[in-house]
This record gives structure tokens, C-alpha cells and sequence, in this order.
């Protein structure tokens, strides 16, 4: 992957744009024709011609060429937010009747059109410890069309074998959706291991300047084609051109950015393991994570997101400590330049505080995604809250 040329180069026709070095702001609805027939030459193919924005755009498309290299997909959708690009990847593959496998602790909303959404339209859905292939297997029916992954995902970063579930799924012909917003494309190509559609949330590492909320859906253009024909196109859930030229800049310093968070976080993991108020750590690229071998085996290196368990009697130690926190924000999202931290505590009624249900994520977890900080600032912050506990 020349990194190089696909960040700064492809999809740039500078001759068209006046030799600009920055790519074009389009920021036009509609597109103009010379002639009746040309007109409806590109009505027919609205994926790959520019007719209306809600359908493509130029300054749209240099960026799904952009993503789909990087991913090494053939194409790429993108959409106004991740959530939009999972429910298009599924949406487009399920009818009334029909089965979907699903991770046992997806992103939040990925659970809810799964759970919640779809089976008003009688479409069903499981939830799997799919930390090993053969409980995803156990899970299919004759009815299963789409097995959903997420790997790692963002709370516990549990792993899925990519090229395992691929191979029982393709056996089955079983369509793979896997959301690779924690890896990045960078870290991990889950189309390389058999996948067939990978989906980003791109407001995080994608863009990483905590400023657009933007999606994308990526693998071979006949996936895509029929994504476009029905829920792209129908629901509208849509970029704007500013938001598609945000993210191309965005894009320019993700290599850079990948290798900060990384390694600051290597630091701020070795601090928090040995520290005594924290009772567990959750990092995929940690030797103490029990699938620590898949990550070293299928990923390329590691992101800035990472989990703590707080070592306190209640959910106010959890509390005291994100409340002390200066250098972190409060905030949900993770992948830009600045550091957060996200506590489950927030999000939790009363009642499950400290009894979370089986598959749910401990009360006392707080998620932190490192940013481009100095890490001693960072660790320096860290002792100073958890001082507090």
C-alpha cells in the first residue's frame, strides 16, 4: 500500500483544478448537462456519474477513491455518519424473515437497529461472544444472511479470527460486515482475511480534528452498487461536500497521528497496569490481553484507545476520578487530537451500576482515547485523578 501516493495524490487531478495543491470544494447540489442526452446517459448511473449529490459528488468521490485504496476495496461509499454506513451494509442485505449474527457488545447503535429497529420489520438478530469462530457458527440458522463483526470493538476490544468467521461464513454464503473504525485501515484490512464489506465510523481516526461526523462502507463495487440502489439512495444519510474535503484534509496526517496515539499509549498503558486503583486494563496490543496473539497476528499495530476498570467501592470513585481529570475531556467518540475520557457510568440506570446483566460492560470501566498529547502530561493527569479515588 503506498501510503504516499493514496493520501496526497490519488483521485487529485490537479490539471483539472488549476494546479491546486488542496483538492476542490465542490459545494454544489446539483450538475449541469449540454444535452437532453447527456442527461440521461448519466441519470442511469447515478453510483458513478454526477447528477445529484445525494447520489455522488466530486469532491465526494475523491474521497471514496481515497478510502477504497486504503482499504483495498474496489469502492466506497461514504455516508454522514458510521451508524449510517452499518445500517446501509446491513439494511442491504436482510429482508423480512431473515437472520442476522451480531458481536455480543457492538456499538451501541449497531445494537439498537439489530434489536430494536429491524425486527418491526421482521428481520431477527443474535448476540455472540464471537471470541471464537465456533460460537458464531452454533449461532446460524438456515434464515442467517449477515454475520456482523467489530473487531476489536470499542469498550472491551474483544477480537474476532477475520479469516475463521469469513471462511464458515463464505461455506454458508453468509454475507461479513466488519466495523474497523478501531484499527483504522492502517492497522488492519479485514477485506485481505475474506470479509466482504468493511465499515468506518470516519468522524474518528479518519478524520481525527473532532469535526465532521462522516461514514464509509467499502468492498466490491456490486455490494455497493446494490447498497446505493436502496438504502444510500432512499434514506439520504449523506455527506456534505465541506465534510467529504474536512476528511481529505483529515486524511493527510493519519499515518503521523496512528504512530502518536500508539505510542503514547503503550506509556500510558504501562502506567495504568502497574497502577494500584486500576483494577483491570483493556488494550488489545497489551500482552495481558487474553487475544493478545490475534491482535500481534492480524493487525499491524495499534491505536490509542484503551480501557480501565477503576478499583473503587462504588460508581462515585469512578466519578471522583473522571470529574478530577484536566488534560482529558468528558466527552463520547474517541480518534481525534485531543483526549477523552468516557465513563460506562454515564450511560448506566441505577439499578445496574453495580450489577451490569452478562455481556455488558462493568460500571467501573472508563474509556480513554489518547490524542496527540506529550504522554508524561497525560500519565501526570491520570495519577492526579486517580489520587482521588
Amino acid at each position: 500500500m503506498d501510503l504516499d501516493w493514496i493520501l496526497n495524490h490519488l483521485g487529485e487531478e490537479r490539471d483539472r483544478y488549476f494546479g491546486a495543491v488542496a483538492p476542490p470544494l465542490m459545494q454544489s447540489a446539483i450538475f449541469s448537462f449540454p444535452t437532453v442526452a447527456a442527461m440521461r446517459e448519466q441519470a442511469r448511473d447515478e453510483f458513478g456519474h454526477h447528477f445529484y449529490t445525494r447520489g455522488n459528488n466530486p469532491t465526494v468521490e475523491i474521497l471514496r477513491r481515497k478510502l477504497a485504496a486504503l482499504e483495498g476495496a474496489e469502492d466506497c461509499l461514504v455516508f454522514a455518519s458510521g451508524a449510517a454506513a452499518i445500517a446501509a451494509g446491513v439494511i442491504a442485505a436482510v429482508s423480512a424473515g431473515d437472520h442476522v449474527a451480531c458481536v455480543q457488545k457492538p456499538y451501541s447503535w449497531t445494537r439498537h437497529l439489530l434489536a430494536e429497529l429491524l425486527p418491526r420489520f421482521g428481520v431477527t438478530a443474535s448476540f455472540v461472544d464471537a471470541t471464537e469462530p465456533a460460537h458464531i457458527e452454533a449461532a446460524l440458522t438456515p434464515r442467517t444472511r449477515l454475520i456482523v463483526l467489530e473487531s476489536p470493538n470499542s469498550l472491551t476490544y474483544e477480537l474476532q479470527d477475520l479469516a475463521a468467521v469469513a471462511a464458515l461464513a463464505r461455506a454458508r454464503g453468509v454475507r461479513t460486515l466488519c466495523d474497523n473504525s478501531y484499527a483504522s485501515p492502517l492497522n488492519q484490512s479485514p477485506l485481505a482475511f475474506g470479509i466482504d464489506l468493511v465499515a468506518h465510523s470516519a468522524t474518528k481516526y479518519l478524520n481525527g480534528h473532532g469535526d465532521v461526523m462522516a461514514g464509509a462502507l467499502c468492498g466490491p463495487q456490486a455490494l455497493l452498487r446494490e447498497a446505493f440502489r436502496g438504502p444510500f439512495m432512499t434514506l439520504g444519510a449523506i455527506p456534505s461536500p465541506h465534510d467529504a474535503w474536512l476528511l481529505l484534509r483529515g486524511l493527510r496526517t493519519l499515518p503521523l497521528r496512528m504512530q502518536r496515539c500508539a505510542a503514547t499509549a503503550a506509556r500510558v498503558v504501562a502506567f495504568l497496569e502497574a497502577h494500584p486503583k486500576i483494577e483491570r486494563v483493556w488494550y488489545p496490543h497489551s500482552p495481558s490481553h487474553p487475544q493478545h496473539a490475534l491482535a500481534l497476528r492480524q493487525m499491524r499495530g495499534a491505536s490509542g484507545l484503551l480501557s480501565v476498570a477503576i478499583r473503587c467501592d462504588d460508581v462515585c470513585g469512578v466519578e471522583r476520578f473522571c470529574d478530577a481529570l484536566r488534560r482529558f475531556l468528558l466527552s463520547v467518540s474517541w480518534g481525534g487530537y485531543e483526549s477523552l475520557a468516557c465513563p460506562t457510568a454515564a450511560f448506566l440506570p441505577a439499578a445496574t451500576r453495580t450489577t451490569p446483566k452478562p455481556g455488558h460492560v462493568p460500571a467501573n470501566l472508563v474509556r480513554l482515547s489518547i490524542g496527540l498529547e506529550e504522554a508524561d502530561v497525560l500519565i501526570a493527569d491520570l495519577a492526579q485523578a486517580l489520587d482521588k479515588v
